[in-house]
């Protein structure tokens, strides 16, 4: 059994694949019985599109792996704290448990409604927090 870390770091290294092509560093994956069943990260500047975030992505290849348009039992680790169209997109799916790195104060889902998320959905937080933001902050440094 892989823990919580062991895939937060692949979520981690999609996020490095963001950065190596300037989009903004957020790498998710979907889990689902210990295996990766979607994943992606953040290419709306590649695909001209403001709804390719990660998260999107990894919830369209698990929703396609599995046939279903629900992820329940499924796991989704993220690198940073979804938006409200993402949280409405997992809310959506029904996925069981999110798994998040850094927050995000600015534009995260929690703090524009909290309680955005399906009421069954486990929600930890701070899982490699640190490496994400520290991620973010060289991309964004790079930026300016």
């Amino acid at each position: 059994m892989f823990s919580d870390d062991y895939f937060m770091n692949i979520a981690l290294q999609l996020a490095q694949e963001a950065a190596n092509v300037g989009e903004i560093p957020v790498g998710a994956v979907v889990v689902c019985q210990n295996r990766v069943i979607g994943k992606g990260f953040n290419q709306t500047e590649r695909l001209h599109d403001v709804t390719a975030h990660a998260e999107m992505l990894a919830i369209s290849a698990a929703s396609n792996h599995l046939n279903a348009k629900y992820l329940t039992n499924c796991t989704l680790y993220v690198t940073l704290e979804p938006c409200v169209m993402c949280a409405g997109a997992l809310f959506w799916s029904q996925i069981s448990r999110l798994v998040i790195g850094a927050s995000d104060d600015k534009r995260g889902y929690s703090r524009v409604q909290p309680l955005l998320l399906h009421p069954k959905t486990r929600i930890e937080t701070g899982v490699l927090a640190e490496e994400s933001q520290l991620l973010l902050e060289q991309f964004f440094r790079k930026m300016r």
